[in-house]
């Protein structure tokens, strides 16, 4: 993609295009080389090829000027301490999920996605013009970091499990990879969650050293696996209804970057986001006709269980709310902001994609 088409492609427009053409051919403009460590394997061409995706439009908008290299999780940090490496200098930006680090501080859950959240379209709204990206970057600064849009799995699947989750008591004692905030969740009702980074999934689940494991929907889940080894697979994932993903900047190298160089750096982050969200609506469908031709056997969470886990989440979203000054405050903005729109969704939207669905069915 060249820098012409990458301004079309985020809409910048006319006015847009002008205010970046002129630093954009400018011979000053600085060489910069960034590393981007994720907390994806490479095998995941829609998680980590997001952040490769948004590290080329970096550098065809900036005549390979900014250059970011990325790295799989585990290349230079695990991938659960990417916000590490990027807090303390050792790497200028990353790409991973907010709720992985929900063991630093619970607020980390809401730059990706709170169980019994909003969808994907409400989150992102939310995150760009509800005020939700200004008050996580007030709470990322006390990280030395800043965030940036960087891609969404849309709803995602609730799990493969070996044998079938037909009550809340089967619950009780499963051991299941969950990350962040659900895990919480899920252990209120008797469940033991584990937080496992995703190349070390299969094998903890072809071991048996774990009952279940989530990860997004079916062509991430059919890579990886998990269908040899759990046939049970159930939806939806109520914790994550349309997680966000995003770059963490290191404060100190965003505010040294060129006031060009920021823009295009959101502008990629955007593309890149818009790229995954289309990428996984487009391989996720042919994903699962395939795993239900392979004998997956596919089931909605029963009610019982959807109703208890809505339950347990409320409660510990008041419980945390009531001593975490920070949560609160986040909470109360995304629910407001998730509350209002829903009225409007459940008039449209709802009413067309419900009949939609019934008819693509028939």
């Amino acid at each position: 993609m060249k820098r012409r088409d990458f301004i079309k492609v985020t809409g910048l427009g006319a006015a847009g295009a002008a205010t970046l053409a002129a630093p954009a051919i400018a011979q000053s403009m600085p060489e910069i080389k960034w590393r981007m460590p994720t907390s994806w394997p490479k095998s995941l061409d829609t998680l980590y090829g997001g952040a490769e995706v948004m590290a080329k439009a970096v550098a065809e908008a900036t005549d390979n000027k900014f250059q970011i290299q990325t790295f799989a999780g585990g290349e230079i940090v695990p991938g659960l301490q990417v916000l590490d490496a990027v807090q303390n200098g050792t790497c200028e930006i990353g790409h991973t999920a907010s709720y992985y680090y929900f063991g630093k501080d619970p607020t980390f859950t809401f730059g990706s996605s709170v169980p019994f959240g909003p969808n994907m379209r409400i989150n992102q709204a939310w995150y760009m013009l509800g005020g939700g990206k200004e008050v996580l970057n007030e709470f990322y600064k006390s990280y030395n970091v800043t965030s940036l849009l960087a891609g969404n799995t849309g709803c995602q699947m609730g799990g493969w499990f070996r044998k079938e989750i037909k009550t809340v008591a089967d619950l009780n004692g499963l051991k299941f990879r969950i990350g962040g905030f659900a895990g919480k969740v899920l252990a209120k009702l008797g469940a033991v969650p584990q937080q496992i980074a995703g190349g070390d999934i299969y094998p903890a689940l072809e071991k048996g050293t774990i009952d279940g494991a989530e990860w997004v929907g079916p062509y991430d889940d059919e890579k990886l696996g998990f269908y040899k080894v759990a046939p049970h697979y159930y939806y939806p994932g109520w914790w994550e209804g349309g997680p966000i993903l995003l770059s963490f900047v290191n404060l100190d190298k965003w505010n040294a970057l060129p006031k060009y160089y920021q823009n295009v750096l959101e502008q990629a982050g955007h593309y890149a986001n818009n790229w995954m969200m289309a990428k996984y609506d487009q391989a996720n469908p042919q994903a699962l006709r395939r795993l239900l031709a392979g004998g997956t056997k596919l089931h909605a969470f029963p009610p019982e269980v959807m109703e208890a886990s809505f339950k347990a989440a409320k409660a510990l979203h008041s419980e945390i709310a009531g001593t975490n000054e920070n949560f609160k405050k986040v909470y109360e903005s995304l629910t407001n902001f998730s509350n209002n729109d829903y009225s409007w969704f459940q008039v449209a939207e709802l009413a067309y994609d419900s009949f939609m669905a019934r008819h693509a069915q028939g």
